[in-house]
């Protein structure tokens, strides 16, 4: 079982991390008293197939318990869990530029305004700043960079990468609303007008021989392959976690069914979903 303690000051970005662990197949937990971290660690132990990855977001808005925090982490440790201390920092100028953006009330109350009680925090979070197994400062980070550095910290817990959607549609029943990319096949022959193919639909061989019996079909899906193959790892490298491809014929029963059962048997080393939205409406 593994655990990460997610900390940091506030305004730094641990919302984002936790999204990231998220993604990562990470269950959560958000304002957590360090007191019950034995407790809960034991408890997830004894339902280890189903919580393997752990975080908890521990920070100053416990309040005093923080200082408890490195004591607990010490109980871990010596009952042999293995866990990583994930510390988020930000300079004193971003994280009053953020709180003024956001609007939101720090968790330090300060009489002598927001520096101080940013001040405040980080002097109460110290200890855990160097007990850290990493820090990260988010100063100057996009979300993009951000995950970029977690990917190369948690680089075995985000194997998984990305999630694909390969959808089938009709054009005459509009765009997929959730559609990253999308492709129009109405340029090929269409089985429809073919007596005997036109009840069937792309999911059945006699229609995928049809259309992809020609040399403009293979050679479009050859060159669709190829881009896609392209694209999925940009997409991965930019901490994209899921992605719609559409291919849309005019009913989407027939040649973007076929496409799309294609293109998703290309894709089988990722985490593939075909849907054929339309299949079972009307004739094309």
């Amino acid at each position: 079982m593994q655990f990460t303690i997610v900390t940091g000051l506030s305004g730094s970005g641990k919302t984002q991390v936790i999204r990231f662990l998220e993604d990562a197949g990470f269950f959560c937990i958000d304002n957590l008293p360090p007191v019950i971290i034995p407790q809960l660690a034991e408890m997830f132990l004894s339902v280890n197939s189903k919580y393997d990855k752990v975080a908890f977001v521990i920070d100053s808005r416990v309040g005093d318990m923080i200082g408890q925090l490195i004591d607990n982490l010490k109980i871990l440790k010596e009952n042999g869990y293995n866990y990583k201390l994930l510390f988020i920092d930000s300079s004193d100028e971003v994280l009053v530029k953020r709180y003024k953006e956001t609007r939101r009330t720090h968790p330090i109350p300060s009489k002598l305004g927001l520096l101080d009680s940013i001040q405040k925090e980080r002097k109460m979070l110290e200890k855990l700043y160097n007990e850290a197994d990493a820090v990260i400062d988010t100063s100057n980070y996009s979300l993009q960079q951000l995950s970029k550095r977690l990917r190369r910290i948690y680089h075995d817990e985000a194997k998984h990468d990305i999630a694909i959607n390969v959808m089938s549609f009709g054009f005459k029943y509009g765009l997929p609303l959730d559609a990253d990319l999308v492709f129009d096949v109405r340029c090929f022959a269409n089985p429809f007008y073919v007596d005997t193919l036109k009840d069937k639909t792309g999911n059945d061989k006699e229609v995928q021989d049809y259309i992809m019996n020609t040399k403009t079909a293979s050679d479009f899906m050859d060159k669709l392959e190829d881009m896609i193959d392209f694209l999925v790892p940009l997409y991965i490298e930019e901490g994209k976690t899921a992605l719609t491809i559409c291919i849309g014929c005019t009913g989407g029963k027939h040649r973007s069914v076929t496409m799309a059962n294609i293109l998703a048997k290309n894709l089988a080393k990722y985490n593939v979903n075909v849907i054929h939205r339309d299949i079972l409406r009307g004739k094309e």
